[in-house]
């Protein structure tokens, strides 16, 4: 592979997207209200037609005969890159719309600067799909404000949600091999950079919820370097349920 680099950067930014849709996708017909149902459907297809810009490219660059569904379906647990954060389950309600809150204001935060991007491929995805992702962060903030400055049952159980995935916030800005080889060029994002922006943004939003911010710093790790919770393998094995048994499907 000619730019294998590249190829692992994009797979370090699709893989979020892919798992978190995934989870999402798992309410469809389950969610609280019918609007609240369509609604997280609905940004379950967002992140998905997403990661088919991200594994398109990818597949591109590998250049070995995979196209983007074998990139996305067919790989083993370990060599998904994606963080902890986004293959925390769907516990409960409040849970599904912390761990979206949390990587929203991430993930808007990470795409306004990748539209800056020297990869113009990169770039251009960017560009297209941060008005989807801006949706996102205000139908989830919105939802972690309704909850937490709601009953006192909401209240609690938001921010017991806040508490418990406040452990993997952390690694959303280290930074792998592929991260600063890719900024070096002026193609990927330093996350680095992002990090008290993310922290200042997500605090107002817990302070306008009436919610504690979480004081623990003992954050979890691995998600990057392939190494996953066990709730991964259990979302593998429904997402690539088709495609390993009925091989060679397309998206």
């Amino acid at each position: 592979m000619k730019n294998k680099t590249l190829y692992n950067y994009i797979l370090g930014i699709a893989d979020n997207s892919l798992i978190l849709g995934q989870r999402m996708g798992e309410l469809c017909g389950h969610g609280p209200t019918l609007e609240t149902d369509i609604a997280c459907t609905n940004i379950s297809l967002d992140l998905f037609g997403q990661v088919r810009s991200y594994f398109q490219y990818a597949a591109k660059i590998a250049g070995d005969g995979r196209t983007e569904d074998d990139i996305a379906m067919l790989r083993k647990e370990r060599e998904y890159v994606n963080v902890l954060l986004v293959e925390q389950p769907n516990t409960n309600f409040a849970y599904t719309m912390a761990r979206q809150f949390l990587f929203d204001v991430y993930h808007f935060a990470f795409l306004s600067e990748l539209e800056k991007s020297k990869d113009l491929t990169l770039s251009a995805i960017a560009k297209k799909c941060i008005k989807e992702v801006r949706y996102h962060e205000r139908f989830s903030s919105d939802w972690i404000k309704r909850l937490g400055d709601g009953t006192a049952k909401s209240k609690a159980k938001m921010q017991e949600a806040i508490n418990d995935l406040w452990t993997y916030t952390d690694e959303l800005f280290h930074q792998t091999e592929a991260d600063k080889a890719m900024v070096s060029e002026g193609i990927g994002v330093d996350v680095t950079k992002l990090k008290d922006n993310y922290y200042k943004n997500v605090n107002e939003i817990l302070e306008q919820a009436t919610l504690e911010i979480p004081e623990s710093q003992y954050f979890q790790k691995g998600g990057k370097k392939g190494i996953h919770t066990e709730h991964l393998g259990y979302l593998l094995a429904e997402l690539q349920y088709m495609q390993r048994t009925y091989p060679n499907m397309e998206w």
